[in-house]
C-alpha cells in the first residue's frame, strides 16, 4: 500500500490537535481489514502521540508539564530560539503505530491520536501507511 500524505494546519504556538479521524480515514481508504497503520511526522519541532481524548484537561496538563520540563530559555545555543520545541518533539516522537482489526483502529476506549505542535502556527505534513496482514 502506498504512503498517504495529509496536511495539517496548526493555529497556536503549542497545540495538540486530535487527528484520530485522519488516521481512520486513511484506514477506510486503504480498505485493509487487518494489519497495522503507521503514521509519521517529518518535522523536528512537532510529534505524534496517543493519549486520552475524553477529557481535554489531560492535553492541557501534558502541555503544562512539557513546558515545565522544557521551558523557553535565552541560554539555549540554537540560533532559531526553538530548542524547547526540538526537545518536546524528541520526547513525543515522530511516529506511532496502531493495529487494525476488522477495518477499525484497535485503540483503547479513551484513546485518540494527536499531532503535537511545539513551534507553530504552521502548515505540517503527516504520512500514513497501512500495512496489510499477510
Amino acid at each position: 500500500m502506498k504512503c498517504m500524505e495529509f496536511l495539517v494546519t496548526t493555529r497556536k504556538n503549542q497545540q495538540f490537535l486530535e487527528i484520530t479521524n485522519l488516521v481512520e480515514e486513511a484506514v477506510q481508504r486503504s480498505q485493509v481489514k487487518d494489519g497495522m497503520v503507521v503514521f509519521f511526522v517529518p518535522h523536528t519541532t512537532a510529534g505524534v502521540t496517543i493519549n486520552e481524548n475524553a477529557d481535554p484537561d489531560v492535553i492541557t496538563d501534558i502541555l503544562s508539564g512539557l513546558n515545565k520540563a522544557f521551558p523557553e530559555r535565552d541560554e539555549y545555543l540554537h540560533i532559531e530560539g526553538n530548542s524547547h520545541a526540538h526537545m518536546k518533539a524528541s520526547l513525543m516522537g515522530s511516529s506511532c503505530h496502531i493495529f487494525v482489526e476488522n477495518g477499525k483502529l484497535k485503540l483503547g476506549r479513551w484513546q485518540g491520536v494527536y499531532f503535537c505542535e511545539f513551534d507553530g502556527p504552521r502548515n505540517r505534513k503527516i504520512f500514513i501507511k497501512i500495512i496489510k496482514e499477510s
